[in-house]
């Protein structure tokens, strides 16, 4: 599926890139930006996995998200137009989806209702998902831009949009279920 015996071939030093079509497109492309965004999501997902280890079942949570995050990335990766007859584009599909709203009720379902909007950070973990969650916001921004120019698959869009939603969630539950959330006090410093 993916080979990479060399890392540089200088092909982009042009300021482009190739999709996986083999079109080849501007770094500042929208749609490079969409996956590239996504794979900055995937890092600080990544990163806060550091952080989550007394927490192996929202562990194994993220590290099938990174998966997920990759199988994104190939999607924005490959344009509807160009694909070669007979191949097959890697897709984001609803049950993806539908797997990240299970994970979210399930971990939702040990929290306490909100009565404040919640400052990113209280521990390490949830700090690094705030970070997570607010690069995969962006990301949704480019791919719904993206979308108002050409096709994008919208089970992707639906995708990126429930993983905010899922990032949220799990920043609260590593917060010691949310006993350790940082609440927002409207005005408190006037």
């Amino acid at each position: 599926m993916v080979a990479l015996n060399r890392i540089y071939t200088r092909t982009g030093d042009d300021g482009t890139t190739s999709l996986v079509t083999g079109e080849r497109r501007a770094k500042s492309d929208l749609r490079v930006e969409s996956y590239g965004t996504v794979d900055e999501t995937n890092a600080h997902v990544g990163t806060a996995r550091l952080h989550v280890g007394d927490l192996p079942v929202v562990d194994a949570m993220l590290a099938r998200i990174q998966n997920d995050l990759f199988d994104l990335g190939a999607d924005l990766s490959t344009p509807e137009a160009g694909l070669k007859p007979g191949r097959e584009a890697l897709r984001i599909i609803d049950a993806q989806t539908d797997r990240l709203e299970a994970e979210i009720d399930l971990l939702n379902a040990e929290l306490s209702p909100l009565r404040s909007f919640v400052l990113p950070g209280g521990s390490p973990a949830a700090a690094h998902l705030h970070i997570a969650r607010t690069v995969a916001r962006r990301a949704e921004r480019v791919m719904v831009d993206l979308a108002s120019h050409e096709a994008v698959n919208p089970a992707a869009i639906r995708y990126i949009n429930r993983l905010s939603d899922f990032l949220f969630v799990a920043s609260r539950y590593v917060n010691d279920r949310g006993a350790t959330d940082v609440l927002w006090v409207p005005g408190q410093n006037r």
